[in-house]
């Protein structure tokens, strides 16, 4: 379970250095932004990704979603840091997850299978580790998305 500040224990999986990746949590009308993968396209996700060689979070986010969704995100800020275990890898997971807004329609692209609009209430969809057990939880608490 999250921190209330979002943050969340770490998983202590024999040491292993975690898989940095960044994400954007956007939430429409009560409804979170959510895509799949190619490479596991029954596995929902926050959209973003790992960053590259010197990238900030900031830096990333932007790349990812341009790259992903064709999009960029506006007023990004901070919402959490979370540990987890990363949902194809395996291994440990620290994600940081940013609040953010867009102008236009996302389209699907790059590696990406297909996007949806949540409530985190669906029966049927399979949704990340961190998502599920992390963000929605926090995203609730705060009022994003319905309890």
């Amino acid at each position: 379970m999250a921190h209330e500040d979002g943050t969340a224990p770490s998983p202590g999986r024999g040491g292993q250095r975690p898989l940095a990746v960044v994400a954007a949590a956007v939430v429409r009308e009560g409804r979170l932004l959510v895509v799949s993968k190619r490479a596991a396209p029954d596995v929902f996700y926050l959209p973003g990704g790992k960053p590259g060689p010197g990238e900030g979070p900031l830096e990333t986010l932007v790349r990812e979603l341009d790259e992903e969704l064709g999009v960029e995100p506006l007023e990004p800020r901070l919402l959490a840091r979370v540990e987890a275990v990363a949902a194809l890898e395996g291994v440990p997971l620290r994600l940081t997850v940013f609040g953010a807004r867009f102008e236009g329609e996302p389209r699907p692209a790059a590696e990406l299978a297909d996007l949806r609009w949540i409530t985190g209430r669906e029966s049927g969809i399979r949704l990340s580790p961190a998502l599920r057990d992390h963000v929605l939880p926090l995203l609730r608490r705060r009022g994003a998305l319905p309890s």
